[in-house]
C-alpha cells in the first residue's frame, strides 16, 4: 500500500525522541529506500547510492525494516564469551596491527593450558558460555597443537569454541598437507564449535594488498568460508573500514558476504545441510599505536551508523547484525539498535587487539541489560551461533 511507503512511513516516525517531518532529498533515494521497506533487494549501485546519499532517517528506516524481517524487533541479544589470544606471535605483519610480535621476540607468549583453564573458570563463573579463540599466525606451532587445543577447551574445560581466524586456518591446512575442508573437518571433530569472520578486513584486492600483503587476497579469506559452510559450520562475517578504502569498495564488501551466503543457503535449501554466516559485525580501524596514526580521519560515529546501516541492507540474507559498542562507546552502540543492528555483542570479559590500539570499553552483565532496556529493547542471552541461553536475564 503506498501510505506505508517511504515517505509516509517517515512522516509519521519518531526519530530519536522527536516527530520526524523529513522531506526526502532526490527521487531516487526515496524509491531505494521504498523498494527495501518493500522486501526488495538493493544492487551495488543502490547500495552505494544510499551510503553516499541517504539521510541518518532514511537509513534508519530501510535498515530496520530488514532487521525485523529476521528478528524479534522487541529484543535485542547479548552473549557473555571471552576473547582469548592463546599466542600474540605472527609473521602475517599487518601494518594495522599494534597486537602482536614477530616470532622470536621475548616479549611474545603462547598461553599454557594453566592459564587457558583458569580463564575458562573465570568465564563460566560469570555466566560465559564459550571462547572467541583467535591468535597470530606462529610458525613454531604444528598443526598437532590445534587439534589438541580445542579439544582441551571443549571436551575438558566444556568451553564453546568460536575458533580461529581464516588466515590461521589457511596456516593450518599448509601444517597438515590437506585441503581446507579435510582441516576444518578434524578442527570440528576435536571440538571446534563455529569460526569467527575475524580478518577479513575490507576484501577488496587492492585493499588487502596495501595493508596485509601477506594475507593474500580476499578469495583466501572467502574459500575458507566456503569450506566451512561446505562442511556444516556457521561462521560469522566482519569488516574493519577506515583504512583507504573508497565507499563503492565498502559496498564490494557486502556484496562479497551477501554473494557467498546465498550460494550457502542455496546449498541448505537443496541438501539440508551446510553452514551459513549467521552474523556480521562492522567496526572502525582504530589506528593508535601502529604506521597509520596520524594519517587517516578519526571514525566518527555518523560514519559508523551509516555504514552499519547500509550493510544491514545490502546483507539481507544474513539474519544477524552486531553492535560494535567496544570501539564506537555504549552510547553510538545503542544507537546502532536504530541502524539494523539486533545484537549488542560481547561483554567483552577479555579483549587485547582493539585495546592495544588504544580504544577501551566494558561493560559488565547489568549494565549491559540496562544499555539493552534504555534502549527500548528487552534483552536475551545468546550463545556464539544464537541459541538462547537465558531469554529474559537479569541484572
Amino acid at each position: 500500500m503506498r501510505d506505508q511507503s517511504a515517505r509516509a512511513l517517515l512522516a509519521r516516525a519518531d526519530f530519536e525522541g522527536g516527530p520526524m517531518s523529513l522531506v526526502m532529498e532526490g527521487t531516487r533515494t526515496a524509491e531505494i529506500v521504498d523498494k527495501v521497506v518493500a522486501g526488495g533487494r538493493v544492487d551495488a549501485a543502490e547500495a552505494l547510492h544510499l551510503l553516499e546519499h541517504a539521510s541518518l532517517a532514511e537509513l534508519s528506516l530501510a535498515a530496520t525494516a530488514v532487521k525485523h524481517r529476521h528478528n524479534d524487533p522487541a529484543r535485542v541479544s547479548f552473549i557473555i564469551d571471552r576473547n582469548v589470544n592463546y599466542t600474540d606471535l605472527c609473521n602475517v605483519y599487518c601494518t594495522f596491527c599494534a597486537f602482536y610480535h614477530k616470532p622470536g621476540d621475548k616479549r611474545g607468549y603462547t598461553l599454557t593450558k594453566e592459564q587457558l583453564k583458569q580463564k575458562a573458570e573465570e568465564t563460566k563463573a560469570l555466566g560465559g558460555t564459550g571462547f572467541l579463540l583467535q591468535g597470530g599466525v606462529n610458525p613454531d606451532l604444528p598443526w598437532e597443537y590445534y587439534l589438541d587445543l580445542v579439544h582441551y577447551l571443549q571436551h575438558d574445560l566444556g568451553v564453546w569454541v568460536h575458533g580461529f581466524s581464516p588466515v590461521e586456518i589457511q596456516m593450518m591446512a599448509k601444517l597438515s598437507g590437506q585441503t581446507l575442508r579435510k582441516t576444518i573437518a578434524d578442527l570440528r571433530e576435536a571440538g571446534l564449535g563455529s569460526i569467527p569472520g575475524g580478518g577479513a578486513e575490507v576484501l577488496v584486492d587492492r585493499v588487502r594488498r596495501k595493508i596485509a600483503p601477506l594475507k593474500g587476497g580476499p578469495e583466501k579469506w572467502l574459500e575458507v568460508m566456503e569450506a566451512a559452510h561446505e562442511e556444516g559450520l556457521k561462521t560469522t562475517a566482519t569488516m574493519m573500514y577506515g583504512i583507504t578504502e573508497t565507499m563503492a569498495e565498502r559496498v564490494e564488501h557486502f556484496m562479497a558476504i551477501r554473494d557467498q551466503q546465498d550460494r550457502s543457503l542455496a546449498r541448505i535449501a537443496t541438501t539440508g545441510k551446510g553452514g551459513q554466516y549467521s552474523a556480521f559485525a562492522a567496526w572502525p580501524f582504530q589506528s593508535g599505536h601502529t604506521v597509520w596514526e596520524g594519517k587517516l580521519p578519526k571514525p566518527t560515529d555518523t560514519e559508523y551508523l551509516r555504514t552499519i546501516a547500509v550493510a544491514r541492507i545490502t546483507m539481507d540474507n544474513v539474519s544477524h547484525v552486531q553492535s560494535s559498542w567496544v570501539t564506537m562507546g555504549k552510547k553510538t552502540g545503542q544507537m546502532a539498535l536504530a541502524y539494523g543492528c539486533d545484537d549488542m555483542g560481547s561483554l567483552m570479559l577479555e579483549e587485547n587487539v582493539v585495546s592495544a590500539a588504544g580504544t577501551c570499553y566494558n561493560v559488565n552483565k547489568g549494565e549491559m541489560i540496562r544499555l539493552i532496556r534504555d534502549a527500548g529493547f528487552e534483552p536475551w542471552q545468546r550463545d556464539n551461533i544464537y541459541g538462547v541461553v537465558d531469554a529474559a536475564p537479569v541484572a
